[in-house]
């Protein structure tokens, strides 16, 4: 199989923590139009609750759904559970899907899925992670956020954010668990999950990973960036607040910072591709999201950045700049990393690359 991202079958990863509403929402997802031939990987210890959907035994460890999607359970690893999907497809066990779509269990890391994804040669080929989707529930999220650093994590990584259970919650919990989430992650799109079926073209069709998609990602996150250059963005889980005025609680060991790096001089792609390798090689752990837009040499467009922690995705170009700035800006959401460290060794690069500080 070719393994461009066109031929590679995306993975989209739902995660949330303890029940938050994931099992639910990938009900309403399955049950709607919008989603025929996704194939579902439930890991074993999670709440599948879909048996109103199955219809037969096709492998195994699958069965078929009434809208034609496949459901899997993972009974091993993730690397095996993908393998056996992908050769199922291959042999005709199991009928064909153009998704794989991953839940994982309310206490999940998502970010080794990621690396499960570039750690096998064969799964390299064959997929590609396409988003990371969390669910946060109105009624108890909020407290969540602030006790739970699964939940934290979980969220600082997401692309999307769903508010579940807000037909349960008052305005005020939908309010103020929406208010924690823009300030934990203001780069995640963020969504009430009132209608499932609805939400399927947001959560799966506009892809952060796919070039044929990367200019709609681009501008949605382009939309918030000037609030995070003004203001900045910290959330401290230890008295549960949210922080807008740029200065860092460094002293707050599991604080989540989302700040930014602009420079007007273009970019030499090898030189930081480089940097950028030993910035995460280093820092990776504490380093959950990075999502740039770069201004290289020769090219049309910019190269669109995306990473979740140590993950770095292949770069992708843009035909056209989305908009008339030309500079090179970066997002950064860490969690117990000063922005200002980062920000020091971006500006030693520049410096030995020949260009301005950022």
């Amino acid at each position: 199989m070719s393994s461009t991202s066109r031929d590679r079958v995306p993975v989209t990863v739902l995660t949330g923590f303890l029940g938050s509403g994931k099992t639910t929402l990938l009900q309403k997802l399955l049950t709607g139009d919008e989603g025929p031939r996704v194939a579902v990987l439930i890991n074993e210890l999670g709440e599948v609750g879909l048996d109103h959907l199955f219809v037969r035994n096709v492998a195994e460890t699958a069965v078929a759904l009434r809208n034609g999607c496949i459901c899997c359970t993972i009974r091993e690893d993730l690397r095996k559970g993908l393998r056996d999907l992908i050769d199922g497809r291959s042999r005709g066990n199991v009928p064909p899907f153009d998704r794989i779509l991953l839940e994982t269990t309310g206490l999940a890391d998502p970010v080794p899925i990621a690396q499960t994804l570039t750690g096998d040669p064969m799964l390299l080929r064959q997929v590609r992670l396409a988003n990371v989707v969390t669910t946060v529930d109105a009624l108890f999220g909020a407290e969540q956020l602030d006790t739970h650093e699964e939940s934290r994590k979980q969220a600082a990584i997401a692309d999307r954010l769903v508010v579940t259970k807000t037909d349960l919650a008052g305005p005020e919990r939908v309010r103020r668990v929406g208010e924690k989430l823009t300030a934990l992650n203001p780069m995640a799109m963020l969504l009430e999950s009132r209608d499932g079926a609805s939400l399927w073209p947001v959560l799966f069709d506009i892809d952060p990973f796919n070039p044929e998609t990367k200019s709609e990602e681009v501008r949605n996150w382009l939309r918030r960036l000037p609030e995070i250059e003004n203001r900045g963005h910290d959330y401290d889980h230890d008295h549960g607040h949210e922080y807008g005025d740029g200065h860092r609680r460094a002293h707050h060991g599991k604080a989540i910072t989302t700040f930014s790096v602009r420079t007007e001089k273009p970019l030499d792609w090898t030189a930081f591709a480089v940097w950028l390798s030993a910035l995460v090689h280093r820092h990776g752990k504490n380093i959950l999201r990075i999502k740039g837009l770069l201004n290289v040499p020769g090219a049309r467009g910019p190269v669109v950045l995306n990473t979740v922690q140590k993950y770095i995705t292949p770069p992708t170009h843009l035909d056209e700049w989305p908009d008339d700035d030309r500079s090179s800006r970066i997002v950064f959401i860490a969690q117990n990393l000063p922005a200002e460290k980062i920000r020091e060794s971006f500006g030693l690069f520049m410096a030995v690359e020949g260009g301005a500080e950022a």
